[in-house]
């Protein structure tokens, strides 16, 4: 199989980084997060990018650093929390062995604090955040070969789920 070992999806602050680095040591592999990929390219944080340029311009960018990675990494990659609404980001990730990380919107509250550093939740965070989610539930799953719940786990219990569902095993 082209591409990365395993690729990451799910909402904001549901610990795809945490996860994916925990991953990618347990396999042996490097890992990537395009959202890392596109502050380093921009030079500048993903929020500012949304306050400079806005929502459509950051999403075009997201979409190339997403094509990219996909294409040159093969351990382990995290995308960004929007990066699924992209249909051909979608395409792309047939067949690849993708888990969507879930969690429930308190857990999400205990997690993130559903900060105003998200650019998406600045408004009404707790409202705003079940509305991403029921816009981006069914996309979540439509890419996922694996649905792995993190509420009230460890990180370490997540990427052990993970690992299970994928019948991965550790380097």
């Amino acid at each position: 199989m082209n591409g990365p070992l395993v690729v990451l999806v799910g909402p904001m602050g549901v610990g795809k980084s945490t996860v994916g680095q925990l991953l990618a040591e347990r396999l042996g592999v490097a890992y990537r997060d395009t959202d890392d990929d596109i502050v380093a390219e921009a030079g500048r944080s993903i929020a500012e990018i949304f306050v400079d340029e806005g929502e459509e311009t950051f999403r075009a960018i997201e979409k190339r650093a997403v094509r990219r990675a996909l294409a040159d990494h093969d351990g382990v990659l995290a995308l960004g929390g929007g990066s699924i609404l992209d249909a051909d980001t979608r395409a792309l990730l047939a067949g690849q062995r993708v888990v969507y990380l879930a969690m429930d919107v308190e857990e999400a509250v205990k997690r993130t604090g559903l900060n105003t550093a998200r650019p998406l939740l600045a408004v009404n965070p707790r409202k705003q955040w079940r509305e991403l989610m029921d816009a981006r539930r069914h996309l979540y799953e439509g890419v996922a070969t694996a649905v792995v719940t993190t509420d009230g786990r460890t990180p370490e219990e997540v990427s052990q789920v993970a690992l299970d569902a994928l019948e991965l095993k550790e380097a």
